[in-house]
């Protein structure tokens, strides 16, 4: 994808209209989607003249993003991109010479109406009624695969990928970070699935360590195993904070490493207190990944990995990496010099495992099990370091995949307070949000009669969290706002939801019937081409995600096309048109909410039809 320094506007440049229609070069494989037809067409005409394949091509064509105070082309060719001889500290006034050279040469066909330069670009702008037609066809055809089948993923191997996200810790406070981790392994999740990749999504618990000693006799002391079964994760925690304050008692301290010896001796009774602490748990962190419409296909945790970290240990040992120091722990030197100046602890002077041997055993272990091509870690920023020691550990145990694995970083969020306080579960940020919805769609006036108002609130509410959470770097901090996140206008989660229930009351109100023989040509005013336009784009911004992993691409895409669709809705109205161009716009409002729904629900959200 080029910036938009590079994406030149249609200014001084010569212009040429199409007169006789020649003959395009259409792509000559399977139908491909609109977007890819008309790159192909382009690359196909730029080939002959440049001599480049057309595949080389494809590549440099990008589609012009909508401007409100112009009119644009639809695509552009960086000429720099595909010049051989051109270097960075080639002049601007060349490369215009070169691109306006290069413009002189190339004719409009079928396909192109018009050619024009701009700073270092050949702008084309595509034969409206062609534009029109093809790209609403397209659209409905494919649905939710719209944009997914474009030929930019078609050099893209289909892969195995394992997501590690969300990871709470059992008996202690789900913070904002763990919310973080779960939407966005969420969202990689769903756009690497959807892209045809095999996704395996795994939840890696803290349920291991020696807070579960002192749990344990907390249990023995506090604790109720009605409460324990009716709500887990609350009981626990009280059970923990209550012990925590009774351990500075030598005695409890005493007590609860005794606890947690039992439990890595497999003592039966210790064993099955435990089983039941994380498997209530995990009940109910599913009953609330649920609301959040997040699943995962395995429940993993440091428990599992207790003896192979052992193993790990005398891997490290055999090949001469295991170190002990004075102290009696265990370290791996990683520094360059071998001189100890950057080193990874991995093991306590005990003997036993730290948190980066079962790290070490889990990625080993789920590459012998899942035989995958890439694994993917999302944690916040404060773990990078971490995370690189852990690949490094790997690459110097032999291991060349660990070249495969990337750590996905967050920031910080600040801010985010229920009307209680302090956020310390999940379920307080979902209820939170649902209530602060419910009151505010009570107070609106353009409100109308929903089936089940909690269940609404609950979808908006969290489109409202997810948006306000996508919209910048991944890796930058941010201050939360339940004000700004909740707002109907502006660019909020509640907007995209917002404009998706109006579009589909729209199609409701005249039929919801099936569209057939539409004549799009009818399409020719500019809030009309300036959607069409946009829809274009969508397969480039899926691949430009698809690279970085950033969804701020995605929502920046679908809260333009809501204000798109926004004015197109107050400037073409469907009802009073002939019923020709009735229907044609009816077709365009449903393409616009066709795409929206679909990017709504890859960044996570599901779209509502009310509200």
């Amino acid at each position: 994808m080029r910036s938009a320094g590079q994406r030149g506007a249609d200014r001084a440049g010569r212009k040429r209209r199409a007169g006789a229609r020649g003959g395009a070069d259409l792509p000559p494989r399977r139908p491909v989607m609109a977007a890819c037809a008309f790159r192909r067409s382009i690359a196909s005409q730029l080939s002959k003249v440049l001599d480049l394949p057309p595949e080389k091509l494809i590549q440099s064509i990008s589609a012009v993003p909508v401007s409100k105070k112009r009119h644009v082309a639809d695509f552009q060719l960086s000429v720099a991109s595909v010049l051989e001889n051109h270097s960075g500290d080639c002049l601007a006034q060349d490369l215009q010479l070169q691109t306006q050279k290069l413009a002189e040469k190339l004719k409009c066909d079928a396909v192109v109406s018009e050619i024009s330069t701009g700073p270092g670009t050949v702008n084309f702008t595509i034969n409206r009624e062609l534009l029109a037609k093809t790209v609403l066809q397209q659209v409905l055809k494919d649905g939710s695969e719209y944009g997914i089948k474009s030929e930019l993923f078609s050099m893209v191997p289909r892969q195995k990928a394992v997501i590690e996200f969300s990871s709470p810790n059992i008996a202690k406070k789900f913070h904002i970070g763990h919310l973080r981790s779960t939407i966005i392994g969420n969202f990689i999740a769903n756009l690497k699935a959807a892209l045809g990749h095999e996704v395996t999504r795994i939840n890696y618990l803290g349920d291991w360590g020696m807070q579960f000693g002192l749990l344990g006799v907390g249990f023995q002391q506090f604790g109720d195993k009605e409460k324990l079964k009716s709500s887990p994760l609350q009981h626990l925690f009280e059970v923990y904070v209550q012990i925590n304050k009774a351990a500075e008692d030598e005695n409890i301290k005493k007590l609860a490493a005794d606890f947690f010896r039992k439990l890595e001796e497999h003592d039966e009774q210790t064993l099955s207190l435990w089983k039941q602490f994380r498997g209530f748990s995990i009940e109910e962190y599913i009953r609330i990944y649920k609301r959040l419409g997040v699943h995962f296909d395995e429940y993993s945790g440091e428990s599992f990995y207790q003896e192979k970290s052992q193993e790990v240990l005398r891997m490290l040992e055999d090949k001469g990496l295991l170190q002990k120091t004075i102290k009696g722990t265990g370290v791996v030197d990683l520094s360059e010099k071998k001189d100890l100046s950057l080193y990874s602890t991995v093991m306590r002077s005990d003997g036993t495992s730290l948190y980066i041997t079962r790290d070490l055993a889990a990625a080993i272990d789920r590459m012998n099990k899942h035989s995958c091509d890439t694994m993917i870690y999302v944690t916040d920023k404060s773990q990078s370091s971490h995370f690189q020691h852990l690949f490094q550990i790997l690459k110097l145990m032999g291991y060349d995949w660990a070249e495969r694995c990337q750590h996905v970083s967050f920031g910080l969020v600040q801010g985010m307070k229920t009307r209680r306080g302090e956020v310390v579960f999940l379920e307080d940020v979902l209820d939170e949000v649902r209530s602060r919805m419910l009151q505010n769609m009570a107070s609106a006036k353009t409100t109308k009669e929903v089936e089940d108002p909690m269940e609404t609130a609950e979808k908006v509410g969290l489109a409202a969290l997810i948006i306000q959470d996508f919209r910048g770097l991944l890796s930058s901090d941010y201050q939360f706002s339940w004000d700004r996140a909740l707002q109907s206008r502006g660019d909020t989660g509640v907007f995209l939801q917002y404009t998706h229930a109006r579009l589909h009351s729209l199609e409701q109100m005249h039929g919801n019937e099936q569209l057939t023989d539409v004549n799009a040509s009818c399409l020719q005013e500019p809030d009309a081409i300036s959607v069409l336009q946009h829809l274009l784009r969508y397969d480039e911004v899926l691949y430009r995600s698809s690279q970085d992993l950033q969804p701020k691409h995605i929502v920046s895409y679908l809260l333009t096309l809501c204000h798109l669709a926004a004015v197109a809705h107050k400037t073409l109205p469907v009802k009073g048109s002939a019923p020709e161009l009735a229907q044609a716009r009816l077709c365009l409002f449903r393409a616009a909410r066709s795409v929206l729904g679909s990017g709504m629900q890859l960044l996570g959200i599901t779209p509502v039809t009310r509200m």
